[in-house]
């Protein structure tokens, strides 16, 4: 791929706001589930991380912080409470432009509404460092996305009209 601070990950997507940015923060993001069991992403996420963090040394006055911000949480430990993050990594990715967003074929996916919280997808992500007003972390750029296939709808409960309604005659 070339850039050493990028990584393709795998994983359910969460929280999508990719057509319109967040109100809270007026960018375009998604929180992505890695199943603790795909060693082969995490270890691509890791890799990029380090990376990431040896790029942004001078932004941090020429060493790594002890207390350094990782992107990526422990799904048991920060959300025991919520079923989706059993046994899974998560990450928060944002962008200030939208993604692309296409299909298995590559080919651009119209209807938005095939693209859910809940689906699988592989995402483009860009890991860089930072210094914020005393936080030093590493974060996650979004870049494009790509669905692999569908998986149950999570999130607001809303299922489809074709499935909640019978055929009147």
């Amino acid at each position: 791929m070339g850039k050493k601070n990028r990584a393709i990950a795998s994983g359910i997507m969460m929280y999508a706001h990719l057509d319109t940015p967040s109100s809270t923060d007026n960018k375009y993001g998604l929180t992505l589930l890695i199943s603790k069991d795909d060693t082969e992403v995490i270890k691509k996420i890791e890799e990029a991380i380090e990376y990431a963090k040896l790029k942004a040394i001078d932004k941090w006055g020429g060493k790594i912080p002890k207390n350094l911000k990782n992107p990526v949480h422990d799904g048991d430990e920060e959300k025991p409470d919520k079923t989706h993050f059993k046994n899974c990594l998560y990450l928060n990715a944002k962008s200030v432009d939208p993604p692309q967003i296409v299909d298995k074929n590559v080919k651009p996916i119209e209807n938005r509404s095939e693209v859910y919280s809940g689906c699988y997808v592989n995402v483009s992500l860009v890991f860089y460092g930072y210094n914020f007003s005393g936080n030093k972390g590493i974060g996650v750029w979004l870049g494009n996305i790509q669905k692999v296939k569908d998986g149950p709808r999570l999130g607001n409960g809303r299922i489809s009209a074709a499935d909640e309604f019978d055929v009147i005659d």
